[in-house]
C-alpha cells in the first residue's frame, strides 16, 4: 500500500535522458576497381584542368569525400612538390585501400591521357596551324575557365560558412599576393602557411 504524498509537495516526473545523436555515417570505401574506374574518367574529362571533376566525382556523385575534407586533401596536394592531381590521387587511394590503392588511382589517372595525348599530338603536328583548329581550342579554353571559376566557388562555400572572417580573409590575401601583386609563389607560401597553421592551433 502506498503511502500518502506528504501535504505542500508536489511529485517531479523523472526527466527523459536528452536523445543521443546519430552516428555520423561512414564514408563508402571503394574498391581498386572502382579506384581505377574513377580516375580514368577525371583524366579523361578533365579537359583544361582536373580538380573540377575531381570534386565532382569524389563529393557531389560518389560521396566518397565531404566538402571539407576535399578542401583539406587539396590544400595540402597544393603544398606539396608535384602535380595537384597527381598528388591527390596517391593521398587519396592511400587513404581507403593502401599503397595498392595509391598505385592503382595513379595508373586510371594517367595511363588512358597518355594514350590520347599521343594520339592527339600527332594529329596536332600535322594540322597545327588550321585556323578553325585554333578557334576551337580558344573556346575549349574559355570553357575550362569558366568549369575552374565554378569549382573554386564551390569550394569557398565551406570556408564562408564556418562562422568566421580567419579563413577568407587568409584567402583573399594569399589571392592578391599571388593574383594581383604577383609576389613569387614560394615567398607567398613561406608567409601563409605558417599563418595558417597558427590560427587553426589557436582555434582548437
Amino acid at each position: 500500500m502506498s503511502s500518502p504524498p506528504i501535504p505542500g509537495s508536489t511529485a517531479t516526473p523523472a526527466a527523459n535522458p536528452p536523445p543521443s545523436p546519430a552516428p555520423a555515417p561512414q564514408p563508402v570505401r571503394p574498391t581498386l576497381a572502382e579506384l581505377f574506374i574513377a580516375f580514368a574518367a577525371i583524366s579523361l574529362s578533365g579537359f583544361g584542368g582536373v580538380l573540377a571533376w575531381s570534386r565532382r566525382m569524389m563529393v557531389e556523385e560518389r560521396k566518397w569525400l565531404t566538402p571539407e575534407q576535399f578542401n583539406e586533401t587539396y590544400a595540402l596536394c597544393s603544398f606539396l612538390p608535384g602535380g595537384n592531381i597527381i598528388n591527390f590521387s596517391v593521398i587519396f587511394g592511400l587513404r581507403f585501400r593502401g599503397a595498392p590503392g595509391s598505385l592503382v588511382a595513379v595508373a586510371g589517372l594517367m595511363g588512358p591521357p597518355v594514350l590520347l595525348v599521343l594520339f592527339v599530338g600527332a594529329i596536332y603536328a600535322h594540322y597545327g596551324d588550321v585556323p578553325a583548329l585554333r578557334r576551337m581550342l580558344t573556346g575549349v579554353a574559355s570553357a575550362a575557365a569558366g568549369l575552374l571559376m565554378a569549382t573554386v566557388a564551390k569550394m569557398a562555400g565551406p570556408l564562408f560558412r564556418g562562422g568566421t572572417v580567419t579563413a577568407p580573409l587568409i584567402s583573399l590575401a594569399t589571392f592578391i599576393s599571388i593574383g594581383v601583386v604577383h609576389w613569387p609563389l614560394p615567398l607567398v607560401l613561406m608567409i601563409i602557411v605558417p599563418v595558417s597553421i597558427a590560427v587553426a592551433w589557436v582555434r582548437l
